[in-house]
């Protein structure tokens, strides 16, 4: 027995020191550290199943984000496995530093887990061509409308079917004046992306060319602009941005100020704060333009990527896989960013019975619509954010709200603007 005994713990050993001799380690960057405890949870859990690979997380505040993995990303040091966002696949992709993981997603991958529109937007070439991310988490703007307002203007509560005329008519009566200063306006918007491009979206419009490569607003997309910058200058329901100075663009709402904003459902989490019980307040889609379709939403997911330069593509593609599906958790995500996986999304804990905004499962019916944005290189710069801010299409739409030009002057600076930026990335 004692002879058996001791085959049996030299074969344990044996295979203990098999299975540490060929371990493996990922490195893998992620842009939140609020959530590392719980990142390190789901990597434990990995490591337990996957005895061989080691992962080391390294979380990096997201104003320092991109900074630091460009860096690593221009000295061939990219971390096996890290966060990408939907705004610079295409860049990233283009110069080969992400790895095409189109034949694991088409071997290893049950695309019925997950909202599938979502992938379209991790392709290089655009919609077209071979996947290079797997989305996580994804987000939509939605329309919040503060109830407790409704209920007193008498006005019944926005739906799917709410087009211009009803969400206008909704504005004006919402729009409450008292001794020739308004007590509350009944709609908030500026330049911000997530403001304006959801309504151009579901109007039917586009911004870009069809290749993407400039900026052409169509006349859908002119119409759209125009009547959002009307709520402001002609109808009289919506503030000049100048005049909130001192507010934060995202406390608007939450604060009572204005009764309806179109803003990133990811604002769930900041009303929440904010309104605490001081009035009832939901969720609608985006209104429907006259010449548009509710079966359309501006949406985009945040990815995880493998770098191009990893030396174990099928372990980074395991951890990668994991980290976009079954290892991660709800209590991962801030109210109003949607879980890419729908065992996750469609899970009744994701609902938070019982918290405001009641219809938070809107947001799951509009995953099963075609999901679009407008991002391409140069983005924020044509768009009007980082160096860039107050330019590009962002200031333009600022100035015609703020009295400062007309619209046509606006169209006619930012199609100078974008199309010279863009210029420059796609020569």
């Amino acid at each position: 027995m004692k002879k058996v005994s001791w085959i049996a713990l030299l074969m344990i050993g044996l295979i203990a020191f098999t299975a540490v001799a060929g371990q493996i380690t990922l490195r893998y960057w992620m842009w939140d550290p609020s959530i590392k405890a719980k990142v390190q949870t789901a990597i434990d859990k990995f490591e337990s199943l996957h005895p061989n690979i080691k992962v080391e997380l390294t979380t990096i505040e997201p104003r320092d984000y991109w900074t630091k993995i460009r860096i690593m990303a221009s000295t061939h040091k990219l971390p096996d496995v890290f966060n990408m966002s939907s705004g610079y696949i295409e860049e990233w992709s283009a110069k080969g530093l992400l790895l095409d993981i189109q034949k694991y997603v088409n071997t290893d991958l049950n695309m019925s887990d997950y909202f599938e529109s979502l992938f379209n937007m991790a392709k290089y070439p655009k919609n077209t061509g071979d996947i290079y991310a797997l989305p996580f988490a994804w987000v939509t703007p939605v329309l919040f409308f503060n109830k407790t307002a409704f209920d007193k203007a008498g006005l019944s509560y926005p739906n799917e079917n709410w087009g211009w005329c009803d969400f206008l008519n909704a504005a004006e009566k919402l729009t409450v004046r008292e001794n020739g200063k308004v007590k509350q306006w009944g709609f908030w918007l500026y330049g911000r992306y997530a403001n304006i491009e959801p309504w151009i979206y579901r109007n039917g419009g586009h911004l870009l060319s069809a290749d993407k490569k400039r900026f052409a607003p169509d006349k859908n997309a002119i119409k759209t602009m125009e009547f959002l910058t009307k709520l402001v200058t002609t109808y009289k329901v919506a503030p000049k941005k100048k005049d909130m100075t001192g507010v934060r663009p995202q406390d608007v709402f939450p604060l009572g100020m204005a009764a309806m904003w179109v803003d990133g459902s990811w604002n769930i989490e900041n009303n929440r704060s904010l309104v605490g019980n001081k009035f009832k307040w939901g969720i609608a889609p985006v209104p429907v333009g006259p010449n548009g379709s509710k079966n359309v939403i501006y949406a985009w997911p945040d990815m995880v990527a493998i770098s191009s330069y990893t030396a174990h593509p099928k372990e980074a593609w395991e951890l990668a896989k994991f980290l976009s599906g079954p290892g991660l958790t709800l209590d991962m995500y801030m109210a109003g960013k949607i879980p890419s996986y729908r065992p996750l999304a469609e899970s009744k804990a994701f609902l938070e019975k019982g918290k405001q905004p009641a219809e938070k499962g809107i947001l799951l019916q509009l995953g099963k619509d075609k999901m679009i944005n407008s991002f391409t290189k140069g983005w924020s710069e044509w768009r009007g954010y980082g160096a860039a801010e107050g330019l590009g299409l962002n200031g333009a739409l600022d100035a015609v709200m703020n009295g400062e030009m007309t619209f046509q002057e606006a169209m006619q600076k930012v199609m100078s603007y974008a199309n010279k930026v863009l210029s420059r990335y796609y020569k």
